[in-house]
């Protein structure tokens, strides 16, 4: 069997493009845990704690809170088993059509906007709304469903 390589604080700081400080920061909140500790009890992370790291960060940069960054990945590891994760995507379906009656609730008062106005509330739309259909796309066609 192979052994995973294990990294140093230092070392996944520059692997992840954080600061040490960060990585403490992250330990101490409970987002990430090290996999293990070195002789001289240094503590150790995995490659899973690299890739953690990541989503984390890009989760950072699409403006999610701690709290909302927490709930999200505890919630993706507690989906272990098939009939979860079917379960969740019967969720993320049902959501969507929740959203699209949403929607067409707002249709007429869209409709009653000036363009100017219609415009700024699209450009605000656009760019999560794309982001977030290309992430269920990928997730689809990834599983099979496509």
């Amino acid at each position: 069997m192979e052994e995973k390589p294990l990294y140093r604080i230092g070392e996944l700081s520059k692997l992840a493009g954080v600061s040490p400080r960060t990585i403490d920061f992250y330990t101490s909140s409970g987002l990430i845990e090290p996999e293990a500790r070195s002789a001289k009890n240094y503590r150790l992370y995995s490659d899973e704690t690299l890739h953690r790291l990541k989503r984390i960060e890009q989760m950072k940069k699409d403006k999610y809170s701690l709290d909302e960054i927490k709930a999200n990945l505890n919630g993706w590891q507690k989906i272990s088993s098939e009939e979860q994760v079917s379960g969740k995507l019967t969720d993320l379906q049902l959501h969507l059509e929740q959203l699209q009656r949403e929607v067409k609730e707002l249709e007429p008062v869209l409709s009653q906007l000036k363009p100017s106005q219609a415009q700024k509330v699209i450009k605000r739309l656009v760019p999560s709304t794309a982001a977030c259909v290309e992430a269920l796309m990928l997730l689809m066609n990834k599983s099979g469903f496509m």
